[in-house]
Parts: C-alpha cells; sequence; structure tokens
C-alpha cells in the first residue's frame, strides 16, 4: 500500500469533505480515506490497481482541484458542494 496526501481546493464545509471522500472510496484498490477541511486528503491504496493520477482525477471529477506542490493550485471545475 501506499500513501498520498494532497492539498484539495475548493472545499468549504462537511458535505465538501463527504464528497471527496465518496469520490475516493469509490477507486478500486483504495484502503483508509481520509479528508479534512480546509484542504487535506490522505489516502491509501494499492499501487498495483491504481495510480496517483487516477485519485487525482476522481477529485476532480468530483468538483475539486489539486494544489500542486509549488504554491499553484488547479482552480475549482463545476461541481462541489456548494457551487
Amino acid at each position: 500500500m501506499q500513501t498520498e496526501t494532497m492539498n484539495v481546493t475548493g472545499m468549504t464545509c462537511g458535505g465538501c469533505v463527504s464528497k471527496v471522500t465518496r469520490a475516493l472510496k469509490a477507486m478500486p484498490g483504495v484502503g483508509n480515506v481520509d479528508v479534512s477541511l480546509p484542504d487535506k486528503a490522505r489516502v491509501d491504496f494499492d499501487e498495483d490497481v491504481t495510480s496517483r493520477d487516477r485519485l487525482q482525477s476522481a477529485v476532480r471529477d468530483a468538483g475539486y482541484g489539486i494544489a500542486n506542490g509549488e504554491g499553484a493550485s488547479a482552480s475549482r471545475s463545476n461541481g462541489g458542494c456548494c457551487g
């Protein structure tokens, strides 16, 4: 198992946390998921089944962005629970 910690942009409430959590848990190969405000998502996953890119895509598909390691962030896409 690998662990990925992501900075999720656009989460503003418990509903957002729930939506991101559900999106990640629905991915094949995902174990423990811990999402918290304002912007953290920690995911344990089987690297033989899924990848960091697929996890990030699931977050984006749920309507949120991923901040990269250099401080710049992707904008929140359409969707999210409050938008």
